[in-house]
């Protein structure tokens, strides 16, 4: 299965970007692990797992494997992970960051996973969902994976609940409308779907926490939101000329008065089969 939408949106399809952008890309990732909301979703992500020890988990859509190697310390010495992403470039990342952890790193398709059925205790999927080109097949795979009793723990976005505020709203609609398709996946509400997905797939005991993201300055939010970071090369925006300026100048000068707000809700789903 591949990525959706290859050429809109850079997490796709990161092995097949020019390096610039693909450097940009590298270092979002590493810098959202850093991030302190994204680990306030994780520690939410973590909770709702519930690794136990000595199991083996999957992380699928492990970019460079910060989770994969603290599932693998949740775990302990006689559990394992496989860490998976579909990336070339992020797993051989991944691998050059390895501790001493039993993390196995790997690349492949997470809608048509190259392990046995009923081989893992659980599954961690991160903001990866929202990115492929048939989510409820990966799911599928996800559960077909997975032994009875084990847990699946989904994490996603709602980019339909992305709002700013402290610059102009007329403006913000106009920027928004140009770069929602280059800098949101196709499925902008997959976070609020993850339930739904999961209980059709028949996964019970399902919990959906929302976890809102507040970033209140626009260096915070430009390590999660591409539109407000402007390290993103201009090519990639694809916005009539002095829109992207007009709209970084804004943010900038709403971070300057101290009003600049983002929010963004991510979920995070999980339940046992």
């Amino acid at each position: 299965m591949e990525p959706a939408q290859k050429e809109r949106t850079p997490f796709s399809d990161i092995d097949g970007l020019t390096t610039e952008m693909s450097e940009v890309v590298l270092t979002a990732l590493t810098e959202m692990g850093r991030h302190p909301e994204i680990r306030r979703v994780r520690r939410a992500g973590f909770d709702a797992l519930r690794p136990a020890l000595g199991s083996r988990l999957l992380d699928a859509g492990s970019g460079s494997g910060e989770v994969a190697r603290r599932l693998a310390a949740e775990v302990g010495p006689r559990g394992d992970v496989i860490a998976l992403d579909h990336s070339a470039a992020i797993t051989t990342a991944a691998v050059a960051r390895h501790d001493d952890s039993n993390v196995r790193y790997v690349t492949g398709d997470v809608g048509a996973l190259a392990l046995p059925g009923d081989s893992v205790d659980g599954v961690w999927c991160e903001r990866v969902l929202q990115h492929v080109e048939d989510p409820d097949a990966a799911i599928g795979e996800l559960r077909r994976v997975t032994r009875p009793g084990g847990r699946i723990c989904l994490i996603d976005t709602d980019w339909d609940s992305l709002l700013f505020d402290g610059m102009p709203r007329p403006l913000q609609d106009t920027l928004m409308g140009y770069v929602a398709g280059h800098f949101m996946p196709p499925y902008r509400d997959m976070g609020r779907t993850l339930r739904r997905r999961l209980l059709a797939a028949g996964v019970s005991g399902l919990t959906a926490t929302p976890v809102t993201c507040v970033f209140g300055s626009p260096d915070s939010a430009a390590v999660v939101l591409p539109m407000v970071n402007p390290r993103v090369p201009a090519g990639a925006w694809q916005t009539p000329p002095g829109l992207r300026e007009e709209w970084l100048a804004c943010v900038e000068a709403a971070g300057a008065r101290g009003d600049f707000l983002a929010v963004l809700t991510i979920w995070v789903v999980a339940g046992t089969l």
